[in-house]
């Protein structure tokens, strides 16, 4: 590890930056300039420009051809640490690669929060969280509920204090047609209001997309809530005694439905209806 780590330092780095997001210190680092622009764009909701060179973790992006030249192309690699973690022709997988890695790596540490992949809005005061992993459809029904009148809190996180109460987590929604990679859309450019302050959880709503299914949910209880956050709390592994003790306080205002579901827009009018 050592040596890889001294091999990489060799390498002709020609920018870096530190940032600090929800208490976790991580460097960024990459073999052109030009591209530090769009990592910036993609760090961590939240974070902030960090001068101590003291960080948690270090990520590098090694910027390989634009372009085949002849029969040799090198490609761009992201690095966890000493580990190669990445590598592609493409410079955008990379950089969304990348993006990937340093939200997974704050959303594993951060010391005061709790990370659930899930989507959240809020109606009235509380909010609807949706767990669920990439492709669950959880974005489609995000953006359904905030066609519906529902404020914007996050499509990828829900953000837990000691409380259990929900943060907002406000990157772009990233939405997917016929490319995976998806495209970025503000709930602004959508005609959504964004959340600002930390809500209570009302509704644990864990379901999945099945083309021509029928939204006949089940009521869960507080236990079975609990445990639909607890199998997408990034953390879980690592610190389950405080996630235990968030997802118990965050679940237990709530209440919680589970079922299959079809069309996004058919089912968010019922989740705000069973939220009065």
């Amino acid at each position: 590890m050592n040596t890889c780590m001294a091999n990489l330092g060799k390498l002709d780095w020609q920018a870096g930056m530190g940032f600090t997001a929800h208490g976790v210190r991580v460097g960024v680092r990459a073999t052109d300039a030009s591209v530090m622009g769009e990592i910036e764009a993609r760090l961590p909701t939240g974070w902030k420009p960090r001068a101590n060179p003291l960080v948690d973790h270090l990520a590098s992006l090694v910027v390989g051809d634009r372009e085949r030249k002849g029969n040799v192309r090198k490609l761009h690699v992201v690095y966890s640490g000493a580990i190669r973690a990445f590598r592609s022709t493409q410079l955008e997988e990379a950089l969304n690669f990348l993006e990937h890695h340093l939200e997974e790596f704050v959303a594993q540490e951060a010391p005061d929060r709790i990370f659930v992949h899930a989507g959240v809005v809020a109606w009235k005061g509380r909010a609807i969280v949706i767990p669920g992993s990439s492709h669950s459809g959880k974005t489609s029904l995000v953006t359904a509920l905030l066609a519906a009148g529902a404020t914007y809190y996050s499509d990828e996180f829900a953000v837990l204090d000691e409380r259990g109460r929900v943060h907002p987590y406000l990157r772009p929604l990233r939405i997917r047609d016929t490319d995976d990679l998806g495209r970025r859309v503000t709930a602004a450019e959508m005609g959504a209001r964004s959340g600002r302050g930390s809500l209570p959880v009302g509704l644990v709503a864990s379901t999945r997309y099945e083309p021509g299914a029928r939204w006949r949910p089940r009521r869960l209880s507080h236990g079975e809530s609990t445990l639909e956050l607890l199998s997408h709390t990034v953390p879980a592994r690592f610190r389950p005694r405080q996630v235990m003790r968030v997802l118990d306080a965050a679940a237990r205002p709530a209440f919680g439905l589970k079922g299959r579901r079809g069309e996004a827009a058919e089912v968010a009018g019922s989740l705000l209806e069973a939220m009065e």
